[in-house]
C-alpha cells in the first residue's frame, strides 16, 4: 500500500521534501539492482568477456552512495522564510 499523505502535496513542505527524496533515492537503488543483476546473469550465463562490467558496477554504486550522502547529510530540509 503506498504512503499517504495527510495534506495537500507540496514540494516546499519540508517533510514532504524528504519523503519525496527518500522515495526517489529507493527507486534508483531499485534500478541499480535490476538492471546490474541482470547485467551478471548474462553475463554468467553467456560466459561473456564483459571487463567493464566492474567499473561500471563501481561507478553507478559511487553515484548511489553520493545520493544517499546528499539525501541524509547534506540536503537542508528546514522551513524557508521568503522574507
Amino acid at each position: 500500500m503506498p504512503p499517504r499523505w495527510p495534506r495537500e502535496p507540496d514540494r516546499k513542505d519540508p517533510d514532504y521534501r524528504r519523503l519525496d527524496d527518500r522515495m526517489n533515492f529507493a527507486v534508483h537503488v531499485g534500478i541499480f539492482l535490476a538492471t546490474n543483476s541482470g547485467l551478471w546473469f548474462v553475463h554468467n550465463l553467456k560466459q561473456a568477456e564483459w571487463p567493464w562490467l566492474v567499473g561500471f558496477n563501481g561507478i553507478w554504486l559511487g553515484l548511489l552512495l553520493i545520493h544517499l550522502i546528499y539525501i541524509t547529510l547534506i540536503a537542508d530540509y528546514s522551513l524557508k522564510s521568503n522574507g
